[in-house]
Formats: structure tokens, C-alpha cells, sequence
């Protein structure tokens, strides 16, 4: 039987009073969910349809380029782990987007959700005003609060393709 994207149940927010902390950990996890309740119910083919021409964008390299847009901010650049990019090269720098013909839907799903349970633990208990060395960055350094705003907004932007993708593969639209 072919892989089918589970269904993702939606979640209430957290006390909407709460921390800072606590606030932008559960906008992210509400953020990550809406982009897997845009794959929900589909095969692995149709998570590959570049369904928005002349858009090449698919759910699934939606997917995976925010494995890697995490992996990159949390780990690489914020904790400088000694990690590779898990889709994109050198050779190929949108590789997360564009080389899903021959993807592994299942698993490529599955390391979205291990990498984003990794970011979760890397930085769990990090202070959000900690800075890390950033020599891109105008003042040298950036903190974890502008990592976590920038993957805010990177998910903003993709969950909003997500949704045009998703209502031209099958009609769905909604949360």
C-alpha cells in the first residue's frame, strides 16, 4: 500500500498570557503544524506536484526546506554545530526545493519532524537574549530571539504557498 501524509491535529494555543519563551515555542509548533496539516491525506506523489505553474514549489520541498531553514538557524549558525545541510549542496543550493522527483516522501517526512524535535532540544533552556557569533550580521552576532522571529516568518511565507499548493492538488483549503 502506498504512504499516505498522516493526519495532524490541530492544537489549541498555549496560555495566551504567557513568557516570551513559551509564546514563540508554541507559535513555532503551531507553525509546523499547519504546514503538515497541508500534507495530510496525501500520497508522495502528490506531495511532489508542482501544482502553482510556473511554480516549481511543492509541498514536499516545502517540507524539507524547512527541515533545513531550521537545521540551519537553530544548529548551524546559532549553536554552530559541525552539521551539513540535509537537502541543499554547493552544487545544488535549492536542492531541498527542486530535487524531489526522486525524493523519499516517508522518510523526507520523518526527518522533518526528527529535525525539528532536534532544534527543539538543541536550544530548550537557552536564554533568548544569548548571542552567537554571526559575521553576516551588521553587529557581528545574532541572538536566539531574531532566530526564532526569522523562522517565524520563514514559515509564514511558505505555509502561505503551502495553502495554493494544497487547494490545486485537491480543493482542501483551511487550517
Amino acid at each position: 500500500m502506498a504512504w499516505i501524509a498522516p493526519d495532524v491535529a490541530r492544537e489549541p494555543y498555549t496560555d495566551m498570557a504567557c513568557d516570551e519563551r513559551e509564546m514563540l515555542d508554541d507559535w513555532l509548533r503551531r507553525r509546523r503544524i499547519a504546514l503538515l496539516r497541508k500534507c495530510a491525506g496525501l500520497t508522495a506523489e502528490q506531495l511532489k506536484t508542482a501544482a502553482v505553474e510556473p511554480s516549481n514549489l511543492t509541498l514536499l520541498g516545502l517540507l524539507r526546506h524547512m527541515a533545513d531553514v531550521e537545521r540551519f538557524w537553530f544548529r548551524m549558525k546559532y549553536l554552530q554545530e559541525d552539521l551539513r545541510a540535509l537537502y541543499w549542496t554547493d552544487e545544488h543550493p535549492d536542492g531541498d526545493l527542486e530535487l524531489v522527483a526522486d525524493a523519499d516522501a516517508e522518510a523526507d517526512y520523518a526527518g522533518f519532524l526528527a529535525e525539528t524535535a532536534a532544534c527543539d532540544a538543541a536550544v530548550a533552556g537557552r536564554d533568548l537574549d544569548e548571542p552567537a557569533a554571526d559575521p553576516k550580521a551588521p553587529t557581528g552576532k545574532v541572538n536566539l530571539r531574531w532566530v526564532y522571529i526569522h523562522i517565524l516568518e520563514e514559515y509564514a511565507q511558505h505555509t502561505g504557498h503551502a495553502d495554493l499548493l494544497r487547494e490545486r492538488i485537491d480543493g482542501s483549503t483551511g487550517p
